[in-house]
């Protein structure tokens, strides 16, 4: 199992950042291998990313959300075998460090020497570093979802 963590901090209020983030099908905006994301229900999406070239698609279940804490999520079924974690920690009235944590089973030689390499690594930081981007020249958040999941 691969891991990565990366954390952030955006020019934001925590809640904006948290509400943000809860808008899954904005996540190609700021995410480089994510082509599409369909939100299917409140607890579950369905992902298409792009990979190395290698088209894969699953599903993603969020097993735990709590307004402006976290959002915590496994995939189901599919060509991916990951889980994760995001928490938002208040800095400051108009400051939030985001932290990202993704547990993940590459597969194929070229992930796992990518992994080996730190290309996840890299990659999480450059999409932090677009949603610090995205979030902070928007001001406002695109939406929310303040749904409780336990």
């Amino acid at each position: 199992m691969a891991q990565v963590i990366e954390t952030i901090d955006v020019d934001v209020p925590v809640r904006v950042a948290y509400n943000q983030w809860t808008q899954f099908e904005e996540f190609p905006h700021f995410m480089s291998y994510v082509e599409s994301i369909t939100q299917k229900s409140e607890t579950l999406t369905h992902w298409k990313v792009k990979i190395a070239g290698a088209e894969r698609e699953f599903d993603a279940e969020i097993t735990e959300q709590h307004p402006d804490e976290r959002v915590a999520w496994n995939s189901v079924g599919g060509d991916e075998n990951h889980a994760g974690v995001v928490t938002f920690h208040r800095l400051s009235d108009a400051e939030t460090r985001v932290t990202v944590q993704i547990d993940w089973e590459p597969t194929g030689l070229l992930e796992k020497a990518g992994a080996v390499l730190g290309a996840d690594d890299h990659s999480v930081k450059k999409d932090l570093e677009n949603f610090k981007e995205y979030i902070e020249s928007r001001g406002a958040e695109s939406g929310a979802w303040r749904g409780d999941v336990s």
